[in-house]
């Protein structure tokens, strides 16, 4: 029988991540772990406290009653002990003096992130940025909330909202940002350039990366709508490129991906799947100071991808709408 263990903070920091993840697999991956060590704490931890914290579903880890008890206490503690390390660090001297020459960042990944980095450097000299980069827009969100990023760039899938933390406001970049389709070059629709239907691709195999918040839901509407059950794989978006490449699948993807050799990027017929593109900040006193720089940079650097790659700038020029502005 596992013997009792004191709760410490790493393992409420445990807890939060499998509830933010949705997935024990995904937290043990944010907390440089690997799957079997996160499983064998977890079961400490809830011998700990004297039951299950999660149920184990098909789709994920969700907190069960007593799970749910324990966050409302944890999350607050590991907010508490994360801010106190940093104001410790800054008083020993090992931190930054001035809180406003650090800038912490994180993405769910876009090409943008690049030219956005390349401006804010250029504006912030002498600032010191750093960046990371999780699949998951809900960690990212919890992060800023707990004051481990001071700013996140994340997408929202239709119909699948995100889990919004209190203390974070969101800046909409863009509204609605269309997901477009990338295809094996020799698909009918990558030599005419045309938008294909969903109905069109019901005889491919389609990959879809799980741990990607609200994507998988997304496109299952869209299949739903359509009236298809296509093949689905599941995988992670970094290799599916050379899956498209050799013809074994389609994926969706961002209207701002670069078509490569076997690879091609085309929309979808109706604009039926389609994101919000935000930036999420702390609210009141804890903001970040740069926020509106942040969000300008952001902006132009996306602009810039936006407009340089060519079915996205197509697909923009029919609808004399570009929609890449700043609302919010």
């Amino acid at each position: 029988m596992l013997r009792g263990v004191e709760l410490e903070v790493r393992h409420l920091r445990a807890v939060c991540a499998i509830a933010d993840t949705g997935s024990v697999h995904k937290a043990a991956r944010q907390l440089g772990m690997t799957q079997p060590s996160l499983t064998t704490q977890l079961r400490r931890i809830e011998q700990a406290v004297g039951g299950p914290l999660f149920n184990r579903e098909r789709t994920g880890s969700r907190p069960t009653p007593l799970g749910r008890t324990v966050l409302t206490r944890a999350r607050p503690i590991v907010a508490q002990m994360t801010e106190l390390i940093r104001e410790a660090k800054d008083a020993a001297g090992l931190g930054h003096a001035d809180p406003g020459a650090r800038l912490r960042l994180g993405s769910t990944g876009s090409r943008a992130v690049p030219g956005w980095l390349r401006r804010l450097h250029r504006r912030l000299p002498d600032t010191d940025i750093t960046f990371q980069t999780d699949v998951s827009a809900n960690t990212l969100l919890r992060m800023v909330a707990d004051n481990q990023l001071d700013a996140a760039f994340v997408h929202e899938v239709e119909g699948a909202p995100l889990r919004v933390p209190d203390g974070i406001r969101l800046r909409v970049l863009v509204r609605r940002e269309p997901q477009f389709v990338a295809v094996p070059a020799t698909h009918p629709a990558a030599r005419t350039g045309r938008a294909v239907a969903v109905a069109e691709l019901a005889g491919e195999k389609w990959m879809v990366d799980p741990s990607v918040d609200g994507d998988w839901d997304g496109l299952r509407r869209v299949f739903a709508a359509a009236r298809i059950d296509p093949r689905v794989v599941y995988g992670d978006y970094l290799s599916a490129g050379d899956l498209v490449a050799a013809g074994e699948v389609v994926t969706p993807c961002q209207p701002t991906s670069q078509p490569r050799p076997g690879m091609s990027i085309v929309p979808l017929a109706g604009d039926p799947l389609g994101v919000r593109l935000v930036v999420a900040l702390r609210a009141g006193r804890r903001a970040c100071a740069e926020g509106d720089g942040v969000v300008e940079d952001l902006r132009a650097s996306y602009e810039e991808v936006a407009l340089g790659s060519p079915a996205y700038a197509r697909w923009l020029a029919a609808r004399r709408d570009p929609g890449l502005t700043v609302v919010a």
